[in-house]
């Protein structure tokens, strides 16, 4: 069976639970089976469907299954063989137990995306729709494979013979203890997972970002920054919904003041997203609780057969051989060139924008290439990289 993950973003207050449920129900109706998840610690799906939700997968709907991820217990109930890694790694013997730590920073993140993996391995459902904590949260769930497996490839580079020769001098010196032999043999399993989840989340034949907004000044600007973002990460975002926006036929001073607002907004968001589908979403009268009222986002926004096409819009990052060297192509839509900064730290890329930086390592190729320039445009960084120059080791978008 072949299965598609849809994972939903947005500013928190957005209405994106309600729009996750809403896609959900529809895969339903469409006889689909498909599972709704929230990785949100504040979980409202229940509430959504007006069901009190225990630590488990639940049936709500013929097709349809919802899940409000418990990190804890799916460490200790579906992961105690990843938790046993992780204790070898920061440990010599039994003497460590991670759980008495509780949950380290950043294991929510880990344990939530293993078990949507894990639930995509198995084949059960053809869509998970996924409602993800707001955009911060979302960012630093999705980036964290990466992030971590940057780290441990670090590592590696030592190997096993290194390791042996260090720990007297570690344990003298540091007084830490490197990782023993079976530490580094769960360190490799560690690594496999997580070069597992980053080809899944960022295959675009199998995952899509979906972004929710609203037409509000400050919803608007992080909804850019948070596309922009997706795209540094390598992200394919395949979806913007425009939540709540006012029916034009009110006739009162007050609101014709907001619908104009909202009007600016909406085509300032349609003028930024241009090659990608837009829905929107009317405000509605009354609560978005309840599969009834789910099902009025699903008739009025959602009845169109492209809703679950698979769409490849945003572009990969790539690398282009030229006649001096090589360019690597780097996407970033409503970037400010201003705030792009670009260095190269050993065999590593560091683009930072905003709050947020990525290190790309470079492919062995050009591991003796050093940067010589950087040019944005229309939204792309290009990166120019030529061989045996002596230079220092920075770049500027020009």
């Amino acid at each position: 069976m072949e299965s598609r993950i849809y994972i939903f973003t947005g500013k928190g207050g957005v209405g994106k639970s309600s729009v996750a449920a809403a896609h959900a129900v529809r895969s339903a109706k469409e006889g689909k089976k498909t599972l709704l998840v929230s990785t949100d610690m504040a979980h409202n799906l229940g509430d959504i469907f007006e069901r009190r939700l225990g630590k488990e997968l639940e049936n709500v709907l013929a097709d349809l299954d919802i899940y409000e991820i418990d990190p804890e217990y799916v460490m200790e109930n579906d992961f105690s063989d990843v938790m046993k890694y992780l204790g070898n790694l920061l440990s010599e013997g039994d003497k460590f137990d991670l759980q008495d730590m509780g949950m380290m920073p950043g294991m929510e993140e880990l344990f939530s995306l293993m078990k949507i993996a894990d639930i995509y391995n198995s084949k059960k459902y053809e869509r998970i729709i996924v409602d993800c904590a707001p955009t911060g949260e979302t960012l630093a769930l999705l980036k964290f494979p990466e992030l971590l497996s940057w780290y441990m490839e670090k590592l590696f580079p030592i190997g096993k013979v290194g390791v042996r020769m260090l720990a007297p001098i570690s344990k003298l010196v540091f007084k830490v203890e490197m990782p023993n032999k079976n530490a580094m043999n769960d360190m490799e399993k560690m690594y496999l997972k997580l070069e597992e989840l980053q080809e899944l989340l960022k295959n675009r034949d199998v995952t899509s970002i979906r972004i929710v907004t609203t037409p509000e000044k400050m919803v608007v600007e992080e909804t850019k920054r948070n596309y922009m973002y997706m795209n540094l990460y390598n992200f394919n975002v395949d979806g913007l919904y425009i939540n709540r926006i006012l029916p034009e036929d009110m006739d009162n001073d007050f609101f014709n003041q907001w619908i104009a607002i909202q009007k600016e907004y909406i085509t300032d968001l349609k003028e930024c997203f241009l090659a990608i589908p837009i829905y929107e979403i009317p405000w509605y009268d009354e609560e978005l609780k309840g599969e009834a009222n789910i099902r009025r986002i699903v008739e009025d926004v959602l009845s169109g057969d492209e809703v679950f096409a698979k769409k490849i819009i945003t572009e990969r990052e790539n690398y282009v051989q030229t006649e001096t060297g090589y360019q690597l192509d780097v996407f970033l839509p409503c970037a400010d060139k201003s705030s792009i900064d670009l260095y190269q730290a050993a065999t590593d890329i560091v683009i930072k924008t905003g709050n947020f930086k990525r290190n790309i390592p470079l492919p062995n190729i050009l591991r003796n290439y050093r940067v010589t320039g950087a040019k944005f445009d229309g939204g792309k960084l290009s990166i120019l990289f030529e061989k045996g120059c002596d230079h220092d080791e920075s770049g500027n978008a020009s």
